[in-house]
């Protein structure tokens, strides 16, 4: 239920925080970081690409007598020439540390960087990783996370600090054009950037941007639905259908011997259950164009299909066989995977407000953190469809199933499940509304948020040469990383396509005085 993706998604973190809560958080890809060495232009050998920075950021952008934190950032120079740009990124809603990949050419960054003869820096969100302004994330330190604050550290870094690289105390806006970067929540903070703070960036490249915070976003699940093998769908669906069936009639003997044959007879919550299934899905985000048919998602799908050497015809097998084969992988290979040595309560419920993820407030928490902007700001909560459409996911699952979780982890903050302002986060920041120059969108069809991008459907945005809007065939920010280019041509012309505009742009731009 969970979606804007930290495609660090690894067993470890999920096993901290139950269910799905990580699994849909919206992350970038993350490339992987060169063990070469760099040189600049004239031959000089260059600090590690790992070598951290750190800059004095405002704690309070509205308070500036509260001081300063340690911000981390780290930057290459490999490319860079006097007057060429400064090409900023933040990864968002994750350590930064492992994300330094963004600073090479095996990235859109870094090729724009080649091109123009442009710096790279990528700097760590704040209430990410070790860029904290407080030791803890409590509720109280949490309420300087917020969307304004995170815009306002782009913006005091991009006009304050003096880069570690020679002359990098004379590349302020004005002095250097700076380009804004990012992908996913960073994608819409690059455009929520640009329309709040005009001038500072000259400008931007957004990859799968979550311009529109929506809160009840079941169209998170569309692009999945239309591009997984239609037999696995069609045989999802008819479980879904079962079980949102049985739930409608409170037949409980019904869902429990579903739960049973799934391995999950002691989950104590039908809405626990219900999320537990969605688990499967999840694993689509962290697809990308060069991934085979061994990933977890597909592995998933021939469990369901493939019968006795023979996959099944577009239907699937149907509903007894669905339950049969879909129990049997949560049984022999699922259950494992997402809960390690958990009990099912323990892993999948979201009930028992003792346990340590919701009350532990150490730095380094990238699933609290998260959750605390969509419960305020963003929702993008991952829900089951309005009657009427396919669902693969139930529609037991609704908003009040990820907001009553905001007041398990935040009970100082809010007593009642707490609707996120998303209204005003559009109204502020224009979110589909958005009309500002030299600001570059980039999408994948597959992408499991496209539905809160540019190229949602039926938003039909036009795609103008101030402001350009691509789509390839890829899925989450796939268009940021060089090699799923090299597999998918698609991707190869929306790349190709951003570097042909920045070319563009960055020829018109010249310093203010």
């Amino acid at each position: 239920m969970w979606a804007l993706t930290l495609l660090l998604l690894a067993v470890v973190a999920r096993a901290a925080i139950p269910n799905s809560m990580l699994r849909g958080i919206p992350v970038l890809p993350k490339p992987a970081v060169p063990e070469r060495s760099f040189t600049s232009p004239n031959g000089t050998a260059l600090p590690p690409i790992t070598t951290v920075y750190y800059f004095d950021q405002l704690i309070d952008h509205n308070n500036a007598d509260l001081g300063t934190f340690q911000q981390r950032y780290w930057m290459s120079w490999e490319f860079y020439e006097p007057g060429g740009p400064i090409i900023l990124m933040t990864p968002g809603e994750t350590d930064a540390d492992g994300y330094e990949g963004y600073l090479t050419n095996e990235t859109i960054n870094g090729l724009i960087a080649e091109q123009q003869n442009g710096a790279t820096v990528l700097i760590e969100h704040r209430f990410f990783g070790y860029s904290n302004p407080y030791d803890n994330l409590t509720s109280q330190s949490l309420a300087l996370l917020t969307i304004q604050q995170a815009i306002d550290d782009l913006v005091y870094f991009a006009t304050t600090a003096d880069l570690p690289m020679p002359g990098g105390d004379a590349v302020k806006p004005g002095e250097a054009p700076w380009i804004l970067i990012g992908g996913s929540y960073s994608g819409a903070l690059t455009s929520w950037t640009m329309v709040n703070q005009p001038g500072i960036f000259w400008a931007g490249y957004a990859s799968s941007a979550v311009v529109e915070a929506i809160t009840n976003f079941y169209g998170y699940f569309t692009p999945i639905l239309d591009y997984m093998p239609q037999n696995c769908s069609s045989d999802v669906q008819a479980v879904i259908a079962y079980l949102d069936g049985m739930y409608a009639i409170n037949d409980t003997a019904g869902i429990q011997t579903l739960q049973d044959a799934f391995g999950l007879g002691d989950v104590e919550h039908v809405d626990d259950f219900a999320d537990a299934l969605v688990e499967n899905l999840y694993d689509w985000q962290s697809l990308q164009p060069d991934v085979g048919p061994g990933a977890m998602f597909f592995e998933f799908c021939d469990a369901l299909e493939v019968k006795d050497g023979i996959s099944a015809g577009p239907g699937g097998w149907g509903l007894e066989n669905a339950i049969y084969a879909w129990g049997n992988f949560w049984n022999t290979t699922y259950y494992d995977y997402i809960c390690g040595d958990e009990d099912a309560e323990t892993c999948l419920g979201t009930y028992d407000t003792s346990e340590s993820y919701w009350t532990d407030t150490t730095v380094n928490n990238a699933g609290r953190s998260w959750y605390w902007m969509v419960c305020n700001q963003v929702g993008w909560y991952q829900n089951g469809p309005p009657y009427g459409q396919p669902a693969i996911v139930s529609r037991i699952l609704q908003p009040i199933y990820g907001e009553r979780q905001c007041v398990n982890m935040f009970p100082e903050a809010f007593s009642s499940p707490p609707e996120p302002t998303t209204s005003e986060t559009n109204m502020m920041y224009e979110g589909w509304n958005v009309d500002v120059d030299r600001l570059f969108f980039a999408t994948g069809l597959r992408d499991p948020w496209r539905e809160a991008t540019m190229s949602a459907d039926g938003l039909n945005k036009p795609s103008t040469p101030s402001m350009p809007i691509y789509e390839g065939d890829g899925f989450h920010c796939s268009d940021l990383i060089v090699e799923n280019a090299i597999v998918d041509p698609t991707i190869a012309a929306v790349e190709e396509a951003g570097l042909s505009y920045m070319a563009e742009w960055l020829a018109e731009w010249k310093p203010s005085s």
